[in-house]
């Protein structure tokens, strides 16, 4: 049983916590660290028997943690999970891992000396469907693959205080890339092998911040196919993915992570319609399975530190990811096609 503490307790903290509630026989949160204590938080902490702790330090300090779980802005990722590969834990980082090639790399070795599992939450890809998908290009199903495009909104950036780190540049750059559209990013790297370069435009509509909200995305693979990804902070939810191929289509669609929607909502509903269409026959449609895949994530993660099964996203391609995010946050400032290392 892997003991896991949350650090970083905001909405989506709440959300993984709240994923393991109902037992799991490999993972469990038994302690919480955020930087504010406020009565909601010793309320959370209470309902969910978990013992509060004053600082990241004393996280790291405690024996009875095996792992620590980092909800918290990407800019502090890299040294919380250098501290905790000095410490020997296991760390499972929210995304976005990090904006920078170099820190996914430091953070990534930090870890490998150690010894220690490296998770990260792209829960997306623990989906059925996404298997599905993956199983049907592998096999050829798709012929050759000429095209991937994914649209990811939400509205969770009207809701958003000023103070909130996703409403800081630094912290958000390039409107939805951090809250929506690494999931995206990762899936093409699933999907469809690694990145050579990309073309960014991202502006603001409606924000009167200092964050983007309509932002787009032009890749090409070094295998050869393009890629398309679309985010947009101010609208309605939704979420689509879809690969062309010489022999037809295949596309799934569901919702995002809408704040303020119930927490099985947000850990089970974010695949729906599912799509096939050969260049002979029939449309197939089907509705995709129930899954929490934010539990089925972190059950993988616990099953890897604990020596079993490595956990499917690789080192090397959580350093990918890292490295086509930095490329894109080039292209949106530089207006320019940037390469992608």
């Amino acid at each position: 049983m892997i003991n896991a503490a949350i650090v970083g307790l905001g909405w989506w903290g709440k959300t993984l916590v709240e994923s393991l509630a109902e037992g799991s026989d490999v993972m469990r949160f038994v302690s919480l660290q955020t930087r504010t204590v406020s009565p909601d938080v010793e309320a959370f902490a209470k309902q969910y028997s978990l013992r509060l702790a004053d600082s990241y330090e004393a996280i790291l300090a405690d024996p009875k943690v095996n792992a620590v779980v980092l909800a918290t802005p990407p800019s502090g990722h890299m040294q919380q999970i250098v501290a905790a590969a000095a410490a020997g834990k296991h760390v499972f980082c929210e995304k976005p891992f990090t904006f920078s090639r170099l820190e996914a790399e430091t953070a990534v070795a930090a870890m490998r000396k150690a010894g220690r599992t490296i998770g990260v939450g792209y829960n997306r890809r623990f989906h059925p469907e996404m298997t599905k998908l993956r199983e049907r290009i592998k096999a050829g199903e798709l012929g050759v693959i000429q095209h991937v495009e994914c649209n990811m909104t939400f509205p969770n950036a009207l809701l958003l205080k000023p103070t909130a780190w996703r409403a800081i540049k630094t912290e958000a750059p390039v409107g939805g890339l951090a809250p929506l559209g690494v999931h995206a990013v990762d899936a093409m790297i699933d999907l469809c092998g690694e990145f050579d370069q990309v073309y960014c435009q991202s502006f603001a509509r409606v924000l009167q911040g200092e964050t983007d909200d309509t932002s787009s995305m032009l890749f090409r693979m070094k295998v050869g196919m393009s890629g398309y990804l679309g985010t947009v902070t101010t609208t309605g939810p939704g979420f689509s993915i879809q690969v062309f191929g010489s022999k037809g289509w295949h596309r799934l669609e569901g919702v995002t992570h809408v704040a303020g929607a119930s927490s099985e909502e947000r850990r089970t509903r974010l695949f729906g319609a599912c799509k096939f269409q050969p260049i002979k026959g029939p449309l197939e449609v089907w509705e995709a399975e129930k899954l929490d895949i934010i539990r089925t994530c972190f059950e993988s993660f616990a099953r890897a530190a604990e020596g079993g099964a490595t956990f499917p996203i690789t080192p090397e391609q959580i350093v990918h990811g890292a490295s086509a995010s930095e490329a894109i946050i080039r292209s949106a400032r530089s207006g320019q096609v940037e390469k992608i290392s």
